[in-house]
């Protein structure tokens, strides 16, 4: 995904690290970047706010069971490769347009 507009951090680097910035777990200076960029970049504000969404559901819906190793893997793992995927698609699709 991209808005079109330059920013300092690209779209599609701010929309892979979501999950780290809304879990807490990015330093001080992967969080000021990614909120400068949900600050000035309206798509990727609202596709933060749909994955803020989502998590609080399941956190709601599961909060008091935890998902076994092995599935918590095959999860992780099935959306590495849906990322590689997309990715892989966007560029494929901007390579023919430079």
């Amino acid at each position: 995904m991209s808005c079109g507009n330059h920013h300092e951090t690209p779209c599609d680097e701010v929309l892979a690290r979501v999950y780290t910035y809304l879990d807490g777990e990015l330093d001080q200076g992967g969080c000021g970047e990614v909120r400068e960029h949900l600050d000035e970049c309206g798509p990727c504000l609202r596709e933060y706010g749909l994955e803020e969404a989502v998590k609080k559901l399941v956190n709601k819906s599961c909060a008091c069971e935890q998902a076994p190793d092995d599935l918590r893997a095959k999860v992780l793992g099935r959306i590495e490769e849906i990322c590689g995927e997309i990715k892989t698609s966007s560029e494929a699709g901007t390579s023919g347009t430079a």
